[in-house]
């Protein structure tokens, strides 16, 4: 599995202060038989305390990932609130 960090200030430039929050994408490889593709989750750190949370295996849609992790960012959600926000954007 591979992580691809976001950059929340040149995401979101206008942003005071992008909070205590390290957003990234977690891109896995699934298996399809004779293909394989792109699978995309999220994680959510807290810098303050290292806590952690991922979702994994969300979607398969690179447009999908990207309308999410701008959801998390934008509303700063951090690693307790994850799974919810995930489950009702699904």
């Amino acid at each position: 599995m591979r992580e691809l960090k976001l950059d929340v200030f040149s995401l979101y430039p206008d942003m005071k202060a992008p909070g205590p929050y390290d957003y990234a994408i977690l891109v896995d490889e699934v298996d399809m038989g004779a293909f394989a593709c792109e699978s995309y989750g999220a994680q959510v750190t807290n810098r303050s305390t290292g806590d952690r949370a991922e979702v994994a295996n969300i979607t398969v849609s690179a447009t999908r990932i990207d309308q999410l992790m701008e959801l998390l960012v934008r509303n700063q959600v951090g690693p307790v609130h994850l799974e919810d926000v995930v489950e009702d954007w699904l």
